[in-house]
């Protein structure tokens, strides 16, 4: 009877890796996480920071640092992470040599609301507690402003953001009871009654018509109250 030496050596050679798979695949599930890395995407501004995000980074008590990889829970760590009001979202992956990573995206505060608490407005419309560890240089939103009802509030604050006379000007956002808006201009001594949100396009086109000619004239500290809610009109009050 002739040997088939070439099939032996087929069937030794996948014997040998797979033996080899399993091998690396088992030291690879039970090597100990080295070290955690955490990387800030976007601002360099940290709100939320290093040390915070390895508090979060903790798994039935433990440390992810020194964990085996196979015990890790990647969706369980992503969670802890995107629970806190400070991050906008978090992506956990494990690299090739063990190392755990943790992108990191913050919320960006537009605005920030001092009334009987604190906090502020993200660009998102929603809450955002503020932080120990940065304060951010953003409009002031003080009166009548509830944590669930932001609408009013963001869709100035967002306008502000997005707006480069208003963002150099405006420094405070004031919403009534009756959620009517004003806005505080810097170094100027008039209020601005902007109303409801309706319009609020035309209305800064027209702030910003009267405060170049009044600025042009020098006569901007004439007045004492601006008021926009009118349509196509604006209708001052002098002091």
């Amino acid at each position: 009877m002739r040997v088939n030496w070439n099939y032996i050596k087929v069937i030794t050679l996948l014997g040998v890796v797979i033996f080899l798979f399993a091998f690396a695949s088992n030291k690879n599930a039970v090597r100990k996480v080295p070290q955690v890395d955490v990387n800030f995407i976007g601002e360099n501004n940290l709100y939320v920071t290093h040390e915070t995000v390895s508090k979060l980074l903790i798994q039935n008590q433990r440390s992810v640092k020194n964990l085996t990889k196979e015990t890790l829970d990647l969706n369980q760590l992503e969670k802890s992470l995107n629970s806190n009001p400070m991050i906008k979202s978090a992506e956990v992956y494990v690299s090739v040599n063990g190392t755990v990573k943790a992108d990191i995206e913050q919320k960006t505060p537009i605005a920030r609301v001092s009334t009987t608490e604190s906090y502020y407005v993200d660009d998102e419309g929603f809450y955002m507690p503020l932080s120990n560890n940065f304060t951010a240089r953003v409009p002031l939103v003080t009166g009548f402003v509830k944590k669930n009802d932001l609408k009013n509030v963001y869709s100035i604050a967002n306008k502000i953001k997005n707006d480069d006379f208003l963002m150099k000007n405006v420094i405070e956002i004031h919403q009534d009871s009756d959620k009517t808006i004003y806005l505080k201009l810097r170094q100027c001594k008039f209020e601005v009654k902007l109303g409801d949100v309706s319009f609020l396009d035309k209305k800064i086109n027209n702030l910003k018509a009267f405060y170049q000619k009044n600025l042009h004239d020098k006569t901007l500290n004439n007045y004492s109250k601006v008021n926009l809610q009118f349509d196509n009109q604006v209708v001052c009050t002098k002091t």
